[in-house]
């Protein structure tokens, strides 16, 4: 506790230190949305999510010295961090300058940032009624905890650490911003529930990517006869299907955990063709294998 009363409360926070804690933070998480392999991990959320921005905010409004620095402080944070990430993808993104069309939304919140930073200060105050002001950055955290245990659900272990990350922030934040223990314990409490309690919606509701992998046409040809299969069907669940709106046939899919496997394609008089199948949350790659004749015909 005492580390986590000097990291939230005993720091200096002084300009030059803001706004250099601004630019790493920028430099960090544009580099992370840029490297290819962090895609699907933990680390990548920091470009996506709110979860560690959160923390950020009750950092700096608990090492500010007063509402108006408080305010000021985050609307600077962000003012700087949040164009600096999307200046610096620029040149490593096929949207170029177009990719700053979606800073339009973090520029409104980073406007909201000054009131946020101003009101958040009264937490200081150690009241009970503070804790109100916290639990709106709780309940978020909790939004992307259910998320992301969802996704570590469907790509275990990717996603972890965030999850993990999020279950202590929910916690743990009480504890960082009262000093009374009674208003400690209770804030704890309540974000103990809320993990346990987004913890069985998830188990409950285990996730699906349902997709069509494929349709009858120039590329696939196949119609009601043909069988399909994966090879591993922990992935999940592939069959044709009739589509009543195309009035055509399509490879339906129910995938419910991430990974890479076979795609057979099965004629009634035993012809297969198999693919290269690699499944993650939101989409797929579908690459046709050469047969063994083909193979030798090339030789």
């Amino acid at each position: 506790m005492k580390i986590l009363r000097k990291l939230f409360g005993g720091i200096d926070l002084t300009w030059p230190k803001l706004i250099l804690f601004a630019v790493a933070a920028g430099v960090y998480t544009a580099a992370v949305a840029i490297i290819p392999g962090l895609l699907y991990t933990s680390f990548h959320t920091i470009a996506v999510t709110f979860e560690v921005w959160i923390l950020f905010g009750i950092f700096i409004i608990l090492n500010s010295r007063s509402n108006l620095d408080a305010g000021l402080k985050c609307f600077v944070f962000f003012l700087i961090s949040q164009p600096l990430i999307y200046l610096l993808q620029v040149p490593f993104s096929w949207q170029g300058w177009a990719l700053f069309g979606y800073y339009k939304t973090w520029f409104l919140l980073t406007l909201c940032c000054f009131p946020m930073g101003f009101v958040g200060y009264w937490m200081k105050k150690g009241k009970w009624w503070g804790y109100l002001i916290l639990f709106p950055m709780i309940l978020l955290t909790g939004y992307s905890y259910l998320t992301y245990f969802s996704d570590l659900q469907f790509s275990f272990p990717r996603y972890i650490l965030i999850v993990l990350f999020c279950a202590c922030g929910m916690i743990l934040y009480p504890a960082a911003v009262f000093e009374d223990k009674r208003i400690r314990i209770a804030g704890m409490s309540v974000g103990g529930v809320l993990v346990a309690a987004l913890t069985v919606v998830c188990l409950l509701n285990p996730p699906v990517y349902t997709t069509e992998i494929m349709g009858n046409g120039e590329e696939y040809r196949f119609d009601g006869t043909y069988r399909a299969s994966i090879a591993d069907t922990r992935l999940g669940d592939v069959e044709i299907v009739y589509n009543e709106s195309l009035e055509d046939y399509m490879l339906h899919a129910d995938f419910r955990r991430a990974g890479k496997t076979v795609l057979t394609l099965e004629s009634p008089d035993g012809e297969k063709t198999e693919y290269d199948l690699a499944v993650e949350r939101d989409k797929y790659t579908l690459t046709k294998r050469e047969s063994a004749e083909e193979d030798a015909g090339g030789k």
